[in-house]
């Protein structure tokens, strides 16, 4: 039987389609496999991990509050898998405990600074969705402090599946490079002087490093579904005091509009800060014009 004209030109165009798909798809996976196959030669600063308890604890303090690494690495920082799924692939971040499928047995001091602040993993190569371009600018003392906590974890047994990056992630990757943090980061950039904690401005900017993950560079906020919300003078807080803003990062209501959704915003960890700590971030977000 003769196949009509118009249905053979139909059937040409369908596979000259599902060949360019074939031939995009390929390109996206090689792209983004050669910059995740890139190394890295980062100077590794030699930093003080110390031991003590008082150490730890300012580690444990920063980890449970304002570093969010317990919404990706889990309450007992054991690792989880972020998703699943046939379009994104697999994407687990690591167990960080010294158990079975962690790292924290295998990671000296030199590994977790190399990770934390320049998102690349021992054998040089770039980390995905580790917000090192926010954790860059984190103090050394405050580092120290945090690996130390980090190596105090009771081990945790917690094997996670192997990263396998579908389509969509890949393109993700393609239009947001900050999701492989050390392409961004200026490596050789020297980071300003630590200010001493106190009720003010600089100690609150400080702060504020890992709100720049959801809010924005300028904290600003993002335009993406569920990213942060405009922290300046031109967003909601504007109309907000400071009694308003430590009642909402406390308890999750604002004075106007709807509450604090704890999955958007993780006012439950943040809420963890000390009143002298609250109060230094709203000092500063008050000079945001």
């Amino acid at each position: 039987m003769r196949v009509p004209r118009a249905l053979k030109y139909l059937l040409i165009l369908i596979a000259s389609l599902v060949a360019l798909l074939v031939l995009a798809a390929t390109f996206v996976n090689r792209s983004v496999e050669a910059r995740l196959k890139k190394t890295y030669d980062v100077p590794v600063e030699p930093i003080e991990v110390p031991s003590d308890p008082a150490a730890i604890e300012r580690g444990r303090h920063l980890v449970s509050t304002i570093l969010f690494c317990q919404e990706c690495h889990g309450e007992d920082l054991a690792g989880k898998t972020q998703f699943n799924d046939p379009l994104s692939g697999t994407v687990s971040a690591k167990n960080l405990t010294a158990g079975a499928g962690g790292i924290g047995g295998e990671f000296s001091d030199s590994d977790w600074v190399r990770a934390i602040r320049h998102g690349v993993n021992q054998e040089g190569r770039p980390l995905i969705t580790m917000p090192s371009n926010s954790f860059y600018y984190i103090g050394d003392a405050d580092l120290g402090a945090l690996i130390a906590y980090l190596k105090s974890l009771p081990p945790v047994d917690n094997e996670l599946p192997k990263r396998d990056l579908g389509l969509f992630y890949q393109l993700t990757i393609l239009s947001n490079s900050s999701l492989i943090p050390a392409e961004v980061i200026d490596h050789q950039a020297p980071r300003p002087p630590t200010p001493e904690p106190g009720v003010n401005a600089q100690y609150g900017k400080y702060l504020t490093t890992a709100c720049t993950i959801c809010h924005g560079a300028d904290l600003t906020g993002r335009s993406a579904a569920g990213a942060g919300l405009d922290l300046t003078g031109a967003g909601d807080l504007a109309e907000w005091n400071e009694a308003d803003f430590i009642r909402a990062v406390r308890t999750g209501v604002r004075p106007r509009g709807a509450d604090l959704n704890p999955s958007l915003m993780p006012w439950k960890r943040v809420g963890k800060l000390t009143d002298e700590e609250l109060r230094a971030i709203w000092l500063y977000l008050q000079t945001l014009q």
